[in-house]
């Protein structure tokens, strides 16, 4: 008799695989991390395979890699059957501002989960220095901000709508510079978080430094990067596919932890920006753990 794979298994097993985790798959499905768990033991009994390396972290077994690929077009053709018989329950325009460093890390993946998912949202999305979008959005210009608020020395950490992550030095893995040299930095414009902690930091250390190139772009400031132009600092994260992050690196110090908020009004928004909210919380909570 054919077994017949129950979608919500192959969703979960997916959302795993593409948020990196059991626990945070659970926050963005709405199910406990024990339920999770459950699901991808029942999966794999219904098909007799391992999908999970158990001793290896979050590693996809070959197995699971064959079934990824088929757990995906179904999904595609179950969401697609329903977007297409039944109406989007949540609808309308979201205005969206996030900082220039985070338009090419983990939010593109997340909307596109989110434009499949509601395809009757309309996303706006800018990307800016966070001291704009701040300023911004006091003035009502977005529904929905993510922005660097503040610079702190504790540990990562999450709490509500605020997150602490890693300020990492970057660098193309293989540029240096004379020790007799001032430090070339490649920053953002005046105003950037990042660019203030670095400067801060290099002073308190007695530490030369000069700005060697300024972007507002992050595609900016990676080919600068790249090029071997200087070395910049962001957080962990957000750190481009090709180029390499140090906690430290020469006598460089140590560049402590920026704190990452979310701004909505709670009281007064939308389905659809509560929505993208918890996509995005959800995404951001597993990049900074």
């Amino acid at each position: 008799m054919m077994k017949n794979i129950p979608t919500e298994l192959l969703r979960t097993f997916v959302t795993i695989v593409d948020l990196g985790g059991f626990t945070v798959a659970g926050t963005f499905l709405g199910r406990s991390q024990p339920a999770i768990s459950l699901q991808v033991k029942r999966l794999e009994e219904l098909l007799d395979i391992t999908v999970f390396q158990r001793n290896n972290g979050l590693e996809v077994t070959e197995e699971g890699e064959v079934l990824l690929g088929f757990a995906r077009r179904l999904l595609d053709i179950n969401d697609s059957a329903v977007t297409r018989l039944a109406k989007s329950r949540i609808s309308g325009q979201v205005r969206l501002g996030i900082p220039n460093d985070f338009e090419v890390s983990f939010l593109p993946r997340l909307l596109s989960q989110f434009g499949q998912a509601h395809p009757e949202v309309t996303l706006e999305v800018n990307c800016d220095l966070s001291v704009t979008l701040l300023k911004d959005f006091q003035q009502g210009h977005y529904d929905l901000v993510l922005a660097t608020d503040s610079l702190a020395e504790t540990l990562p950490i999450s709490l509500g709508d605020e997150f602490y992550e890693t300020i990492v030095w970057v660098t193309n893995g293989h540029f240096d510079w004379p020790e007799d040299q001032p430090v070339p930095l490649v920053v953002y414009p005046s105003g950037c978080r990042y660019r203030q902690q670095i400067i801060s930091k290099l002073n308190a250390a007695g530490i030369a430094w000069r700005i060697a190139y300024s972007s507002s772009s992050l595609l900016g400031i990676q080919a600068a990067i790249e090029a071997g132009l200087g070395i910049s600092a962001l957080a962990r994260s957000t750190v481009p596919d090709g180029l390499q992050s140090h906690l430290q690196i020469h006598n460089n110090p140590l560049l402590g932890h920026v704190k990452l908020v979310f701004k909505h009004d709670k009281g007064n928004q939308t389905d659809a920006t509560k929505r993208l909210y918890e996509y995005l919380y959800a995404g951001l909570e597993q990049s900074a753990s």
